[in-house]
């Protein structure tokens, strides 16, 4: 059974992200001023590729003959992975306001190269869409920048 919220604490949210970082803003009406709610940090976007791999794939012989290879795989690159990650954990954060029922809507304002993954996530975290999405890089940009893109 889901929470009972009055419309009067209903809110929409607006999150701004990257793959290192996440803003998460309410509005009471869809153009109202915004005020930052929290902000999440990806420590692992920030790190070298090396660091977050823990070992390399090795070598090994092939089963006839005398030739010799590397056992790496062409899994997901790490970086990607971590992105993944941290979309997954801001979709979390999304589909639990929403089932609530404290949330009346959320737009999206993520990085290009971000926006499609945090959708994903998004789309499986709850069923509602957002009411706006918009792809640009504005995380730490002042609240009047972010206003005027979902104008």
């Amino acid at each position: 059974m889901t929470p009972q919220v009055s419309s009067s604490e209903k809110v929409f949210w607006v999150v701004v992200a990257d793959e290192s970082n996440a803003i998460v803003y309410a509005r009471d009406t869809r153009s109202g001023p915004l005020r930052e709610v929290f902000s999440l940090a990806n420590e692992a976007a920030r790190m070298k590729t090396e660091q977050l791999i823990s070992d390399s794939g090795g070598r090994s012989y092939d089963s006839k003959g005398k030739g010799r290879h590397t056992m790496t795989s062409d899994k997901t690159d790490p970086k990607k992975h971590a992105a993944a990650v941290f979309a997954k954990q801001i979709a979390g954060h999304i589909g639990r306001v929403m089932y609530e029922g404290s949330c009346r809507g959320f737009a999206l304002i993520a990085a290009p190269r971000f926006l499609g993954v945090l959708r994903d996530a998004v789309s499986v975290a709850t069923p509602a869409e957002p009411y706006a999405t918009v792809d640009k890089e504005v995380v730490g940009q002042d609240t009047t920048v972010i206003e005027k893109l979902l104008a």
